[in-house]
């Protein structure tokens, strides 16, 4: 038989290091989330070696007493925390970041308070504490962190390449700074270019911090987040649709000022796009949601990344009501990034630098230039030209033939180039409509526009009609385990109104009674099951929303305008307008752009005009 035994001080201090210090990143968080806790207005950051060589700190906040500082390098000794675990207004809480860090690094802390007439400095080498002695530091705090893992070599194996760690340094200063727009952040180091985020003191200081960080682009393509409810505060900016990334790094949530990676909160950004944008593509966003500390539990983890709400359902239905919201006051708005790719596409050689589009299908082009991912790709249906210029046309062709242009057949009274979508000129290929405005040119794809528009119109029948149902002769009886059988009956009435009707059947089984008709003949079992996972999950019925969206966008796609088809001019003028009063029209059901508006300066300069 094994005898229990007490652990040692320095193996619980190498055991809580493991959870508290993943890699450099997870120190300088710590280091940084401390100064700020400390009421710091600049913090200054220094590395090499991707954080592995060293860690410097240096801010100008409160600082430290002599006696203070020796408390402060034990574990569980903080400020920041009397007796409530759950009222957690502070970034650090815990007590455990120095001496985790102190266990397996050389670790230099100088700080200097103003009730003493000098600063003092410890140092911590791998568990092993220097008594204090007197330093030179005119105010704030100075920690230093050299040799991380010096006394744990296995886990620098762990680490990656001195790149991959400066990057996930510089994310996690980036998502700090995002959070607190009234703090100087500067990072610097051997291993990295400068990077310096200034005070902002506009009227809006967290545009101005997210201009700094995500760029003017971002700002100029997002859309302003404010919601309330039940004391529950979401506020901050998300990118239009059809501005989007491969990948989610550029999410930023906050979370009382705290940055996270949450699932939910996650979950939730993407479902506020789902109708909007292809499941490939990610929003970039940054959404702060500020409640009371008792709301929110921030002691779920280690690195406090994740938190876990007490109404996570209400959380959930802000983030994903306030983004749909948001993209519906949107109306017809597209990316402005579109034009700019464009316009890089004529020129000879230029590659696209677009932030929006992405595509890694051979490129069109546009005489011998080479071109950007091209309208015709964005369409659903294949476009029969695989080039812009369209082909040689006899001189002075019968005035009987059809005609591109539409002011050869115009008739309308007034030139609406005063619209944001202009008025229709031309159509190209049959499939492309060339508008003028009273800025630029504007180029739609009018199958993928159509394709929108239909798919609106759809939505807005079934929101008002509600789902047609299809009765089942003999109700389908499917077993399930006794708790995915109690949610799903918790939301019967919901799953009802959207064509779904069901009914206990037994402690272990639901009899399905009728579905939703636009689905047709569908696989019951298997849907019960994901509904289930859902609400288990998310405690929301996103998978038959999702179905029956995906079977209305099928719909809209195969009702819309083809490509190929030759429109007349009012037909043309007629869709630029509907475009223009239909919400979500700038993208297609798979979330493309559905036009791109090049600006005349622009153009002109292409023509060396400007």
């Amino acid at each position: 038989m094994t005898t229990v035994r007490r652990l040692t001080e320095d193996m619980i201090n190498r055991i809580a290091a493991g959870e508290v210090v993943e890699r450099p990143a997870s120190v300088v968080k710590e280091l940084v989330e401390n100064a700020i806790d400390a009421g710091a207005k600049r913090v200054e950051i220094v590395t090499a070696g991707g954080g592995a060589s060293l860690i410097r700190v240096t801010d100008d906040g409160g600082g430290m007493t002599h006696d203070d500082l020796g408390l402060a390098i034990d574990r569980h000794c903080t400020s920041k925390l009397v007796d409530d675990l759950l009222d957690i207004r502070t970034l650090g809480f815990r007590g455990e970041a120095l001496a985790s860090i102190g266990s397996v690094a050389r670790l230099s802390i100088a700080s200097r308070h103003a009730s003493e007439p000098h600063g003092w400095e410890i140092v911590v080498e791998g568990g092993l504490v220097h008594p204090p002695r007197p330093a030179g530091l005119n105010s704030g705090t100075r920690i230093e962190v050299t040799d991380l893992f010096f006394s744990t070599p296995a886990r620098l194996k762990f680490l990656k390449g001195e790149r991959a760690e400066a990057s996930a340094v510089t994310d996690i200063v980036k998502r700090l700074a995002m959070a607190h727009p009234e703090v100087r952040f500067s990072l610097t180091g051997s291993d990295r270019g400068a990077i310096d985020y200034a005070v902002a003191h506009g009227d809006e200081p967290f545009v101005e911090r997210l201009g700094q960080i995500l760029s003017q682009d971002f700002v100029d393509n997002s859309l302003a987040i404010e919601a309330e409810r039940e004391g529950i505060r979401l506020s901050g900016y998300a990118g239009l649709p059809t501005y989007n990334r491969a990948n989610g790094l550029q999410q930023f949530l906050f979370v009382n000022g705290r940055p996270v990676r949450d699932k939910l909160l996650m979950g939730a950004l993407r479902a506020g796009y789902a109708d909007v944008m292809s499941r490939d593509r990610h929003p970039v966003a940054a959404l702060r949601i500020d409640l009371e500390p008792h709301g929110v539990d921030v002691n779920v983890h280690p690195a406090k990344s994740d938190v876990r709400f007490r109404d996570p359902g209400l959380v959930r239905g802000l983030i994903v009501g306030a983004l749909r919201n948001a993209i519906h006051q949107a109306g017809h708005r597209s990316a402005t990034t579109g034009g700019g790719a464009t316009i890089a596409a004529f020129r000879t050689g230029a590659p696209a630098t677009s932030t929006a589009w992405s595509s890694s299908a051979p490129m069109p082009t546009f005489g011998n230039t080479a071109a950007a991912p091209s309208w015709r790709d964005w369409a659903c249906a294949p476009s029969p030209a695989p080039h812009f210029a369209e082909a040689a046309q006899p001189a002075f062709a019968a005035v009987n033939q059809p005609s591109a242009d539409a002011r050869a057949n115009a008739v309308a009274a007034t030139d609406p180039t005063d619209r944001p979508l202009g008025a229709a000129r031309a159509q190209v290929h049959e499939n492309y409509i060339i508008a003028q405005t009273d800025h630029g040119i504007v180029i739609v794809d009018q199958h993928a526009a159509h394709e929108r528009l239909v798919y609106e119109r759809l939505k807005t029948a079934l929101a008002r009609s509600g789902v047609a149902r299809q009765i089942l002769l003999i109700p389908d009886v499917i077993d399930l385990p006794e708790d995915d059988v109690a949610r799903l009956l918790k939301r019967a009435d919901e799953l009802a109104e959207l064509g779904l009707a069901i009914e206990s059947f037994g402690p272990g089984a639901v009899a399905v009674r009728e579905t939703p008709a636009l689905l047709g003949e569908l696989d019951t079992r298997s849907l019960l099951i994901d509904l289930a996972d859902d609400l288990a999950e998310w405690d929301d019925t996103t998978r038959l929303k999702e179905k029956l969206d995906h079977v209305a966008a099928t719909m809209a796609c195969h009702g819309s305008v083809r490509s190929g088809r030759r429109l007349r001019p009012e037909e043309m003028d007629a869709l630029l307008r509907e475009m223009e009063a239909t919400p979500g029209s700038g993208q297609c059901n798979h979330g493309r752009p559905t036009y791109v508006e090049l600006k005349l300066a622009d153009i002109e300069r292409l023509f060396g005009r400007r």
